[in-house]
């Protein structure tokens, strides 16, 4: 049986963006844990069965929209948390771009998201502050793929 190839945490990143021309993308230190959720939004119609209009209808599904949302949390370093608080705090999505690297292919998706959340925490008064954020697209996020 071959083994599947696999890769490590640290190879899916959250990258944010500045406001330069090109946008340069860097990912604040600190984060720990991560997760990229692809939701599809559903439409749900009732399909009669036309031959028989006392069975019971199946349901159909249709596709309305897409949807990606990222979350990250970790340590709270110094050196990130200025970014952290500028995208939270921004009414504006920011450019985000997020990769996820393989030992021969990169994906990455680039767009715009929301940090809708930046939830800042102390689990003791001797333990490290924590930070805990939330992401969500607004719009497209691109997918591309490039030989790593």
């Amino acid at each position: 049986m071959a083994k599947p190839v696999t890769t490590k945490g640290g190879l899916l990143r959250i990258l944010l963006g500045n406001s330069a021309d090109p946008i340069v993308y860097t990912a604040p230190c600190g984060l720990t844990s991560k997760s990229l959720t692809i939701s599809k939004n559903l439409e749900e119609v009732n399909i009669p069965d036309c031959d028989d209009p006392t069975a019971i209808d199946w349901l159909g599904r249709d596709a309305t929209s897409l949807s990606m949302a990222v979350s990250g949390e970790g340590v709270l370093a110094q050196a990130a948390v200025e970014a952290w608080l500028d995208a939270v705090e921004n009414p504006n999505s920011v450019p985000v771009k997020l990769e996820l690297e393989f030992p021969t292919t990169t994906w990455s998706w680039t767009g715009f998201m929301h940090v809708e959340s930046a939830e800042l925490g102390a689990p003791s008064n001797t333990g490290r502050v924590t930070g805990n954020f939330s992401l969500q697209s607004d719009g497209e996020m691109v997918r591309t793929s490039a030989a790593t």
